[in-house]
């Protein structure tokens, strides 16, 4: 390896080694990191309309962003059909036969019952006579039959009508109210995918960008704005082995940027488990201080509206034995 370059890595290593490293007041270089929440409907289909602007501060229910309402409000239409469709059917199984058709059963009913009547007063004339041989017995048998008949066709008539009084069978209502159950979920799900073409932000953020424009065709699950929650904001920052050791959830970190109000804090909520940041030098006893460990930390929610990812900052942890410990 020629000794230009070899020098050189050397010289890019030292670099690397110092710039993770504390400066002598024990102030630590970061940056400022955002969790952005990308929002997109899980239905495709054409923006119609842009309720936001990039840069613009929006409340928590806000509306961000249409799609364009086909086909999903004819398919709500098309369930709405069919739910009330299958609910008339159901209603009219369970309120049996029309009047008219009851009307007609009990009107034979009346003339069985007629027929009945005289046939029952023919055949104890023909009994009575047959008893006192008056009568031969084929006589007698011919009257007995037809009266036998007539209180069978009365009992038949009776049935009918008991059966059109009492609508459909149970397993037939049973089918009919399933089938309106899956009609009124099919509703359900039609109606929630219309309702998913208008989306709105979940709690209050930034804009920080909004990804289509009005009429381009945006596919289901794409983002179509990006949105930054206060909350979502953090500083990001590296701290050496020795000092990583020291720190704790929750424990204060002093900061600062450029344009941010001096002796602002923040809490840490988040020491990584595992080195982050390795300087190309054989790990060893003797080296192990160069290895660093990143921390978050949680600035104040309204100090927060007012950091941008992406910016450096200075951080200095407070307390004297995080600081001590480098």
């Amino acid at each position: 390896m020629p000794k230009y370059l070899a020098a050189a890595l050397l010289a890019a290593a030292l670099i690397l080694t110092s710039a993770c490293q504390p400066d002598d007041d024990g102030t630590m270089q970061g940056y400022i990191e955002g969790q952005f929440t990308f929002v997109a409907a899980p239905v495709g289909g054409r923006v119609e309309s842009l309720h936001v602007r990039r840069g613009q501060r929006v409340q928590q229910g806000a509306e961000l962003f249409s799609l364009e309402p086909q086909p999903e409000a004819d398919a709500v239409r098309e369930a709405a059909a069919g739910a009330a469709q299958a609910e008339a059917t159901l209603a009219n199984m369970k309120k049996g036969s029309r009047p008219t058709e009851i009307q007609a059963i009990e009107a034979q009913l009346s003339q069985a019952m007629s027929k009945l009547k005289l046939s029952e007063t023919q055949y104890l004339r023909r009994k009575k006579l047959y008893r006192e041989k008056a009568i031969p017995e084929s006589e007698y048998d011919q009257y007995h039959t037809a009266y036998l008949a007539d209180k069978a066709a009365v009992k038949n008539i009776e049935a009918q009508l008991a059966t059109a009084r009492l609508g459909a069978r149970e397993d037939e209502i049973q089918a009919a109210t399933d089938a309106l159950g899956a009609a009124r979920e099919k509703l359900k799900q039609a109606q929630w995918r219309a309702s998913q073409k208008t989306q709105y932000a979940a709690a209050e953020s930034l804009v920080f960008d909004t990804l289509y424009t009005i009429g381009e065709y945006a596919p289901a699950g794409s983002p179509v704005v990006q949105l930054l929650a206060p909350g979502d904001v953090k500083l990001r920052f590296f701290v050496p082995e020795t000092m990583a050791g020291a720190l704790k959830l929750g424990q204060k970190v002093a900061f600062g940027c450029d344009g941010c109000p001096k002796g602002q804090t923040a809490a840490i909520s988040y020491i990584s488990p595992q080195v982050e940041y390795t300087p190309p030098v054989i790990y060893s006893v003797n080296n192990r201080h160069k290895l660093m460990f990143m921390v978050e930390a949680t600035p104040e929610m309204e100090l927060a509206k007012t950091l941008h990812p992406g910016q450096p900052i200075d951080v200095r942890i407070e307390g004297g034995d995080a600081a001590g410990a480098q």
